[in-house]
């Protein structure tokens, strides 16, 4: 791939355009920022680590989306940051203005990209970004599932004190606090998660990764998480731009799998070559169904709050 773009040159966004530039997955990363001189000086000092990391991915940091004309893929990591005791959700309002802008700038220079939506919350900015664009659903996916597993996989892994590459799982629905870890699915190297922990300690590990965000938030005090959610976006863009036909959880337009439509949730996607290529309609539990169509519900309700 020639060229991809990540706007937002926060943590978020200047954590994905190193990770994109140390996997060589496009001649040329652009990071894009509003505030003249941050995407300059972040790029520069990124490129600058090139003959140390040995990549030649050209990374240019800028204020103009012109230098994003062409790009194959973007990145959306634009917006506010949660700080403590804010939800997901509070940043609606602020943030569905930032990605309409945005999303008006890249349908103009870059009208066959694809965007992998960060910005929160980001079902609903993904929603916002597909009104605007007038995009497919196959080339706007949003990034939680791949997020919201890597959690539930890391407490898997300090839970039972094995290999994070041994536990298959996924985590579907919104990304907030009704997401869906299904336990039904968890195995490690094949073996079900149950084998392992009662039914409290798996409900445990569900709620800690329901509240990951927030308890890195918590933590931080000014700030949130960004080394996880830069390494899942790039993971996306990885599956993409090598064709991979990756299997991953991500925020995809639903037009009736799962009983749902209408909205972005978190299902299991193959990506590849001109983004989402398949979704995958996996068997749930009557109890993992229901908490789907909860998690649909919540979605719905702040579509319908930015609506009003």
């Amino acid at each position: 791939m020639n060229k991809i773009t990540v706007v937002g040159a926060g943590h978020v966004g200047e954590t994905c355009a190193q990770r994109l530039a140390e996997k060589e997955l496009a001649r040329e990363i652009v990071l894009i920022d509003i505030v003249e001189g941050i995407p300059q000086g972040k790029g520069l000092d990124q490129w600058e680590s090139a003959p140390v990391e040995g990549f030649d991915s050209r990374i240019t940091g800028t204020n103009d989306y012109e230098a994003a004309a062409g790009s194959g893929i973007f990145i959306v990591t634009a917006g506010i940051a949660r700080k403590p005791g804010m939800s997901r959700d509070d940043l609606l309002k602020t943030n569905a203005g930032i990605v309409e802008s945005v999303s008006k700038e890249i349908a103009r220079v870059a009208p066959d990209s694809i965007i992998i939506m960060v910005s929160n919350p980001l079902d609903v900015m993904s929603h916002v970004a597909m009104k605007v664009t007038g995009f497919p659903r196959e080339r706007i996916i949003g990034m939680a599932g791949v997020l919201d597993t890597a959690r539930y996989r890391s407490f898997i892994a300090l839970e039972l004190d094995v290999s994070v590459e041994d536990i298959q799982a996924l985590v579907l629905g919104g990304h907030g606090d009704t997401m869906v870890p299904l336990v039904s699915t968890t195995n490690v190297s094949g073996i079900p998660l149950t084998h392992f922990l009662d039914d409290d300690r798996i409900a445990a590990l569900v709620e800690r990764t329901r509240k990951g965000g927030a308890e890195i938030v918590g933590h931080l005090k000014t700030g949130s998480a960004y080394y996880a959610p830069s390494a899942a976006a790039v993971q996306m863009a990885e599956a993409i731009a090598k064709n991979k036909r990756r299997i991953l959880p991500c925020a995809a337009y639903l037009e009736g799998e799962f009983g749902h439509k209408g909205i972005f949730l978190g299902v299991p996607c193959k990506l590849g070559e001109g983004g989402l290529q398949e979704i995958i309609e996996v068997d749930l539990t009557e109890a993992e169904a229901n908490e789907l169509a909860n998690s649909a519900d919540a979605v719905r309700d702040i579509m319908e709050t930015l609506a009003g």
